[in-house]
C-alpha cells in the first residue's frame, strides 16, 4: 500500500477527531472535525485523496465536517481508514511534497536520525575549521566577521538539514518499494556516463563564469587605479598591456563560457530525454504485461498521466534543476574558501543572505504546495468537463443545455482563476523578497568593504575583483524554491512510476508450448466459479463442453456470465475454484501468447486504431498479403461499403474509429479475426450493429469460414445462433439453464422459446 498507510508521527489531532460513521464495501463516510468550517483543508484534503491509488473519488464538507470515500473494492476497509486518518495527519501538519506526505520513521529507528546529518555536519566542521585557522594566522583582531560568518554557515546548514530531512525520508522507501538508493539515482539508472560527463562540463562552466568576472574585475581596476597586480606579476606592467592582454583573456573566457554552456546544456537535455524514453519504453512495456483486471480496475488517464506526465517529470529534473544544483554548489564550493582567505572582512555580510533566501524558498514552498494541489485539481475538474462536454455534442443539443453547460464551464474556469490568482501571488511576493536580500546584500558588501578599504584593512585590489562574485550565487538562490518545487514532483513522480511497475504481470503458464496448427478446439469448463471483486458469483459451479469444430452458442440474459466465459478462454481472467481445458489442457498451463494465437476474439465493443481501414484489419497478422485482406473483408461483408470510400482501403478512420458507423466498426473488427485464421473463434455480439439483411450475409459467409473450426457465438439476439450445432442458455448466476439445437429449445417450450417469441413473434409457433 502507499505511504498514506504509515502511521502518523506527532499528529495534531487524537482520534476522537476524525472518526468512521458508515463503512460499506466502496464506501466509507468519516465525521473529520480538523475540516469542520475550514473550506481550505477540506478542500486540500479530498485533493490528498484523490491521488492514492485505489481511492476513486473523494469529497470533503466544511460545512458539516463529514468526509466521503469512494475506494476500489480490492482495497480492504482497515487500510481505507489508515489512509483517511494519514491524510488528516498530513494535511493538518502541512505536507512535505506535492500529492504524497512523508511516512512516520519506523519504530526501531533513532528520533534524532544522525546519518541525516552526515552531509551537513562536514560541511559545518570544515567551516569551522577553517575560520578558526584564518583567525590564528590574522590574529585577533577579525574574530567577530568569522564568528558571523560561522553563525552565517551554521544558519545555512540548519536551514538545508531541515529540508532534507523532509525530503530524504520520503524517499527513502518511495511506494513501499525498498530501495538502497536514492531515487534520483534510480532514476539515472544506466545514464551514469553522460551524468558524469553533464556534471563536469557543468562545474568546468562555472568555474569559467568566476573567471570571466574576475578579469572584468581586474579590468575595472585598471581603468580606475591604472595597474591591476596579479597582472604585473606576469609582466604586464602598463595599463595598456593590461587591458589589451585582458581584453585577450576575457575573450577567451567568454569563448570558454560560452562553448561549456551550450555542451553542458546539451548533455544535461540530451541525459533528460535518455531518462525519459529509458522510463517510458519500459514502464509501457509493463503495462501491456498488465493482468487485464489491474488495466480495467485503474482509470485510462491515470495510467496515461503516469506514461506521459510523470515519465517527463523524471526526465525534466535532469535538464534543469539538477544543473542549477551543480552550479550554486560549484559556486559556494569556491567562493567560501576564496572569501575567508582573502576577505574575511566582508565574508560574513556576502553569504548573509544564502540562509535567508533558503530559508524563505523552502518556506514558500510548503505553503504553495497546498495551493499548487487545490490549483491542480480544480484545472483537472475543468479540464474533464471540457472534454465531456464536447464528446457529448449530441446531447446536450438534443436537451438544449447549451447555456448550462457554459453557465458550468464558467463558474469552474472562475475557481480555477482564483486558485491560481493565489499562487501568483506567493510566487511574486517571494521573487520580490528574495531580490530585496540580494541588493540589500550588494549594499551592505559596498559599505562595509568600502570602509574596510578606506582604513587599510582591506586592500582594493582585492576588494574590486571580489565585489560582484557573491550575486552570481544569489541570483541563483532565487531558483532554489523551484529546484525544490522540481525536486519533489520528481520523487512524487517516481513513486507513482513505481506503483505503476508494482502491479503483478500476468503470469505465464507452467507447462510446454502450445503448437497452434495441432489445436481441436474442445473446450471444456469443469465445475467453473468465478467472481469479480466485491461482488457476488457471475459464475457458480459452471461446467459445459464445446466440442471441436463446430458452432456453439451462448444466449442468456444480461449479467448472467457469458463474457466471461470468453475471458476465462482468453485467460483476461482465470477461474477461482475449477478448470477451463482446451483439448484437455488446463488453460492456465499454457504459455497465454500461444493460447491466444489459438483463439480469435471480437469483443462486443470492437476498438479500432487510428490509422487506415487495411491497417486496423492486418493489426496482428502483420505480413498478411492485399489479397487476404480483401478476402477477409468480403467474408465479414465490408468489402462493399470500403470499396466505395474514396481511397478505399487506404481511407483513415480516426481515433476509435470515429470516420464509420457501430455496424462498419463491428465488419472491420470481424475481418481482422478471419484474417487472423485462428482455429478457435469466439464472437462476442459480433454482429449486434448490423442490420438483419447484413447479419444474414455474414452468417452465410461465416459457416463456410466456421469448417473445421470451434466458432463460440454470444448474442442476445438469437436470429444469430439459430443454426448453431449447440445453444447453451444461461440464466443469472451463471448456471446452465437449457441446452440443445434451436428447434429442440423451442420444443422445450422454456426460456429459450419464451426470449425467441419476445423477438420473433408467431414464428415461435
Amino acid at each position: 500500500m502507499p505511504s498514506l498507510l504509515s502511521a502518523a508521527a506527532g499528529n495534531r489531532f487524537v482520534d476522537s477527531d476524525v472518526r468512521p460513521r458508515s463503512v460499506i464495501p466502496g464506501r466509507q463516510r468519516w465525521d473529520v472535525k480538523p475540516v469542520l468550517g475550514r473550506p481550505r483543508t477540506a478542500e486540500v484534503l479530498a485533493a490528498t485523496l484523490r491521488r492514492v491509488p485505489g481511492i476513486t473519488e473523494a469529497q470533503a464538507s466544511p460545512v458539516t465536517g463529514g468526509v466521503l470515500v469512494r475506494h476500489d473494492a480490492r482495497v480492504r476497509a482497515a487500510d481505507v481508514g489508515r489512509i483517511v486518518r494519514r491524510a488528516v495527519a498530513v494535511v493538518t501538519q502541512g505536507p512535505t511534497r506535492t500529492g504524497r506526505p512523508a511516512p512516520a520513521r519506523p519504530a526501531a529507528e533513532p528520533a534524532s536520525r544522525p546519518d541525516r546529518g552526515l552531509v551537513a555536519r562536514p560541511v559545518l566542521a570544515v567551516g569551522g575549521g577553517v575560520a578558526a585557522g584564518i583567525a590564528l594566522i590574522r590574529g585577533s583582531a577579525l574574530s567577530r566577521q568569522l564568528v558571523a560568518l560561522g553563525g552565517v554557515a551554521a544558519a545555512t546548514v540548519a536551514v538545508v538539514r531541515q529540508a532534507w530531512l523532509r525530503t530524504a525520508d520520503t524517499a527513502d522507501e518511495p511506494a513501499g518499494i525498498g530501495t538502497e538508493r536514492h531515487p534520483l539515482l534510480e532514476v539515472v539508472g544506466p545514464h551514469r556516463r553522460r551524468l558524469f560527463r553533464a556534471s563536469s562540463l557543468s562545474v568546468a562552466c562555472q568555474v569559467s563564469e568566476m573567471v570571466l568576472a574576475t578579469f572584468l574585475g581586474w579590468t575595472a581596476l585598471v581603468l580606475i587605479k591604472g595597474e591591476a597586480a596579479p597582472l604585473v606579476r606576469i609582466g604586464l606592467t602598463t595599463a595598456s598591456a593590461q587591458l589589451w592582454g585582458l581584453a585577450g583573456l576575457v575573450a577567451i573566457a567568454c569563448a570558454a563560457v560560452a562553448g561549456l554552456s551550450y555542451s553542458s546544456n546539451l548533455q544535461w537535455r540530451q541525459l533528460g530525454q535518455d531518462i525519459e524514453h529509458d522510463w517510458r519504453t519500459r514502464t509501457y512495456d509493463h503495462v501491456q504485461h498488465l493482468e487485464l483486471q489491474h488495466l480495467e480496475g485503474e482509470r485510462t488517464t491515470r495510467i496515461a498521466g503516469v506514461l506521459n506526465d510523470d515519465v517527463r517529470q523524471l526526465g525534466a529534473f535532469f535538464t534543469t534543476s539538477a544543473n542549477d544544483v551543480l552550479q550554486m554548489g560549484t559556486s559556494l564550493a569556491i567562493l567560501v574558501p576564496v572569501f575567508l582567505l582573502l576577505a574575511p572582512q566582508i565574508a560574513w555580510i556576502a553569504f548573509l543572505p544564502i540562509p535567508v533566501i533558503a530559508w524563505l524558498s523552502l518556506r514558500y514552498q510548503e505553503k504553495v504546495t497546498a495551493d499548487y494541489a487545490v490549483s491542480g485539481e480544480r484545472r483537472a475538474r475543468l479540464h474533464s468537463q471540457l472534454v465531456n462536454t464536447l464528446e457529448a455534442g449530441a446531447t446536450v443539443k438534443s436537451f438544449c443545455t447549451e447555456d448550462y453547460e457554459a453557465e458550468r464551464i464558467d463558474q469552474l474556469s472562475a475557481q480555477a482563476q482564483e486558485s491560481n490568482e493565489r499562487t501568483d501571488r506567493s510566487t511574486i511576493r517571494h521573487a520580490e523578497t528574495v531580490r530585496v536580500c540580494t541588493t540589500s546584500s550588494m549594499a551592505g558588501t559596498l559599505l562595509i568593504g568600502g570602509r574596510s578599504v578606506l582604513n587599510g584593512s582591506l586592500p582594493f585590489e582585492v576588494f574590486s575583483p571580489l565585489i560582484g562574485l557573491p550575486q552570481m550565487v544569489l541570483l541563483r538562490m532565487n531558483r532554489l524554491g523551484g529546484i525544490v518545487d522540481q525536486y519533489q514532483r520528481t520523487l512524487a513522480a517516481y513513486d507513482r512510476v513505481h506503483r505503476l511497475h508494482a502491479l503483478p504481470v500476468e503470469a505465464e503458464g507452467t507447462g510446454g508450448p502450445l503448437d497452434t496448427g495441432k489445436v481441436r478446439g474442445e473446450i471444456v469448463l469443469d465445475d467453473v466459479t468465478f467472481a469479480y471483486p466485491g461482488r457476488p458469483p457471475v459464475l457458480e459451479d459452471l461446467s459445459l463442453t464445446i466440442p471441436a469444430g463446430q458452432v456453439t452458442a451462448l444466449v442468456g440474459a444480461t449479467g448472467s456470465g457469458k463474457t466471461t466465459v470468453a475471458k476465462l478462454l482468453m485467460r483476461f481472467q482465470d477461474a477461482e475454484c475449477g478448470s477451463v481445458l482446451l483439448d484437455g489442457r488446463d488453460v492456465r498451463d499454457l504459455p497465454r501468447r500461444d493460447l491466444r494465437q489459438a483463439i480469435g476474439f471480437v469483443a462486443q465493443e470492437p476498438f479500432l486504431f487510428d490509422g487506415s481501414i487495411a491497417d486496423n484489419i492486418r493489426y496482428g497478422s502483420f505480413g498478411a498479403s492485399d489479397e487476404a485482406v480483401v478476402e477477409a473483408a468480403m467474408m465479414a461483408e465490408a468489402h462493399a461499403f470500403v470499396a466505395t470510400l474514396p481511397d478505399g482501403y487506404d481511407t483513415l478512420i480516426g481515433e476509435r474509429g470515429a470516420a464509420l458507423s457501430g455496424g462498419q466498426r463491428q465488419r472491420i473488427a470481424l475481418a481482422r479475426a478471419i484474417l487472423k485464421d485462428s482455429p478457435v473463434v469466439i464472437l462476442d455480439e459480433a454482429t449486434s450493429a448490423v442490420d438483419n439483411e447484413t447479419e444474414a450475409a455474414i452468417q452465410r459467409a461465416l459457416r463456410s469460414f466456421a469448417a473445421e473450426r470451434t466458432m463460440v457465438v454470444i448474442a442476445h439476439r438469437l436470429s444469430t445462433v439459430r443454426h448453431a450445432d449447440r445453444i447453451y442458455v444461461m440464466d443469472r448466476g451463471g448456471v446452465v439453464a437449457e441446452q440443445g439445437t434451436h428447434d429442440e429449445l423451442l420444443d422445450l417450450h422454456g426460456l429459450y422459446a419464451s426470449l425467441w417469441q419476445l423477438q420473433a413473434g408467431d414464428l415461435a409457433a
